[in-house]
């Protein structure tokens, strides 16, 4: 019996410049069904922000009706703002995906590179190479929607004991 196809929607949340992508995921098979960069200008005001970063999460729930969704957790920032913004940005995200009614899992950043490349510390250049080698993906993605490929791949590569945590 073939396997049956499970979407999942990557994210790399950010207030200006959110990754989105989609896989589809076929046994150990892993295709980019999507991909975007949500860029909101910085003249903005914040409630602008937050409601189009919404509104963009919603569109992607709405048309690619993931089966679960994977965020990279946040790092540690020195600067306040930055980490409020942040946290902002991924309180609209997650909040967005369980009106939706799909679950969301948090992977730390080195555990989405180690996923993906084996080293936790892979530089960008070695996780796009793998991305593409994984997916077979051919287009440009910019390092947004790169690092949202690679969380979704990670929540798709887990094993037990290795899940992300449920947000």
């Amino acid at each position: 019996m073939p396997a049956t196809p499970r979407r999942i929607l990557g994210i790399d949340p950010s207030l200006r410049a959110t990754g989105l992508a989609v896989i589809e995921t076929t046994g150990a098979r892993a295709t980019v069904t999507r991909r975007a960069t949500v860029r909101i200008p910085a003249a903005w005001p914040h409630s602008r922000a937050l409601l189009r970063l919404r509104q963009a999460v919603e569109a992607c729930l709405a048309e690619e009706t993931p089966a679960a969704a994977a965020i990279e957790s946040p790092f540690f920032s020195r600067n306040a703002r930055t980490a409020l913004a942040l946290g902002e940005a991924r309180g609209v995200i997650i909040a967005a995906c369980a009106a939706a009614g799909v679950p969301v899992f948090e992977y730390a950043p080195r555990a989405v590179k180690r996923a993906v490349t084996g080293r936790g510390a892979a530089p960008k250049e070695q996780v796009q190479r793998m991305i593409r080698a994984l997916t077979g993906y051919e287009g440009e993605a910019t390092e947004d929607e790169t690092d949202a490929i690679a969380a979704a791949l990670c929540h798709a590569h887990r094993r037990a004991g290795d899940a992300g945590r449920e947000v």
